[in-house]
């Protein structure tokens, strides 16, 4: 819409979007290129089940224990031995805040790991006083 102005001149009262979806599209591409770099832990190729989906885990609030394909351990990328696993566990917990017993923590554990090792990963987290013990695994797909 142009309006008549004196001296002959018109006003332009138009927005121009074309500044804004520029920023929209460099906005886009950070965000695509920052989202796969944000998740921080070791890749294991988890197992397939049919469940029930539980809460997204919010990672900043939640303890993940990683079991990858060689039978290392790790919190994030921060590799343990099995008997430094409890310790850490406490550690984690009582430095966050949180309450041991009521306080859930979560095991990821690559399809390939024998089923004696995970059970003992599983016990020794156990042990550290945590009584909600999560397994992670992927959805089945669906045809």
């Amino acid at each position: 819409m142009q309006t008549p102005k004196q001296g002959g001149r018109t006003v332009m009262a138009e927005i121009n979007v074309t500044p804004f979806v520029d920023v929209m599209l460099v906005l886009l591409v950070i965000f695509m290129v920052t989202t796969p770099i944000l998740y921080q832990g070791v890749d294991v190729k988890l197992p397939k089940t049919e469940s029930k989906s539980m809460p997204s885990i919010d990672r900043d609030k939640k303890v993940v224990v990683t079991l990858n394909g060689d039978g290392e351990i790790y919190i994030e990328k921060k590799q343990y031995t099995l008997d430094e696993l409890r310790v850490e566990v406490r550690m984690l917990m009582s430095s966050q805040g949180k309450d041991i017993e009521t306080e859930n923590v979560f095991l990821r554990a690559d399809t390939s790991v024998p089923y004696g090792t995970v059970v003992e990963v599983m016990s020794e987290i156990r042990n550290a006083g945590i009584t909600n013990l999560g397994l992670i695994t992927e959805p089945v797909p669906r045809n």
